[in-house]
C-alpha cells in the first residue's frame, strides 16, 4: 500500500468552498504531479474529493487573528489534507 496526499486551500473553513490553490503527492510513483501543472484545480470543493474518495486527515486550527493583524497577508488558512491508499504490486 502506498499513500497518496492531496492538499487543498479552501476559500472558506467550509469543505463545500471552492478551492483556491492545491499540491498533490503520490507515493505510488505512478505518477510525478509539479508545481503549475495544472490550471484547474482536481477538484471545484474539498467536499468533491471526499465524494470521490479522498479521506480527510488533517485540517488546518481556526485562531482569531491577534488584534491590528486583521489585514495582514500570510498564508493560505483553511488548508484541508486528504489522502488516498493504492496498492502497488511488488516489484
Amino acid at each position: 500500500m502506498r499513500q497518496q496526499v492531496l492538499v487543498l486551500y479552501l476559500s472558506t473553513s467550509a469543505l463545500d468552498s471552492d478551492v483556491l490553490g492545491w499540491s498533490r503527492y503520490d507515493g505510488t510513483a505512478r505518477s510525478r504531479p509539479t508545481t503549475g501543472d495544472s490550471d484547474e484545480p482536481p477538484y471545484l470543493t474539498g467536499l468533491a474529493a471526499l465524494q470521490d474518495g479522498w479521506r480527510l486527515f488533517q485540517a488546518s486550527q481556526l485562531l482569531p487573528p491577534q488584534s491590528g493583524h486583521e489585514y495582514d497577508v500570510s498564508f493560505l488558512k483553511h488548508e484541508f489534507f486528504f489522502e488516498k491508499l493504492e496498492e502497488v504490486s511488488s516489484p
